[in-house]
């Protein structure tokens, strides 16, 4: 017999698992509620969790020495985030975790992930699938980062995440593709005029 439970259909989409398979995933899982503002991880702390983003909006975030910064990644929904530096080499946090709109989110530890791993291997080629697209999205970021223009880059940014901005503020956007506010009005200017 298969009935999935929702959220575990929503989290694995593809996959089919019997009854006793979902309650035994929905037992690795914990559901948080964050409000817009709070921090999920802090830099320097260790890290023991990745996280699906059922709802909301989340940031990975640096900040340099001189106190700038330096937006990584977005997670909206159906999203994963995590340091993921930290997670997999259990190192304490390069980055900070930040709510920038009321989420519910789903945290697994990795003592967890590797219990449905052994237990269901379909789990483990499901992140190895998603790891795989993970990776090739930070390394084509990294590219566009250092050949395209800042509005070529914008418009790859509104790609990656559609109606995004009315969440998400001027700086936000600005700090992910690496310029000031200032020119982003430009950009934005620019493009209505078009």
């Amino acid at each position: 017999m298969s009935v999935d439970h929702p959220i575990v259909s929503e989290i694995f989409k593809g996959i089919t698992f019997t009854t006793e398979e979902s309650l035994f995933i929905l037992s690795k899982f914990e559901k948080i509620i964050l409000q817009k503002g709070e921090l999920l991880l802090h830099a320097n702390e260790v890290v023991y969790y990745q996280y699906y983003v059922q709802q909301g909006c989340l940031r990975t975030y640096s900040m340099d020495s001189a106190g700038k910064e330096h937006t990584l990644q977005f997670a909206i929904s159906d999203w994963w985030i995590s340091d993921y530096t930290a997670f997999f080499s259990n190192t304490t946090a390069i980055m900070s975790i930040e709510c920038i709109q009321e989420a519910v989110i789903y945290k697994i530890s990795k003592e967890h992930m590797e219990q449905l791993f052994l237990e269901l291997p379909k789990i483990e080629t499901f992140f190895r699938k998603k790891m795989e697209k993970a990776f090739a999205s930070f390394q084509k970021r990294i590219l566009g980062t250092l050949s395209m223009s800042a509005q070529e880059r914008y418009n790859d940014f509104i790609q990656t995440y559609p109606n995004i901005e009315q969440n998400v503020k001027n700086y936000h956007i600005a700090s992910y593709l690496g310029i000031t506010t200032e020119s982003l009005s430009r950009i934005r200017k620019r493009i209505a005029k078009t």
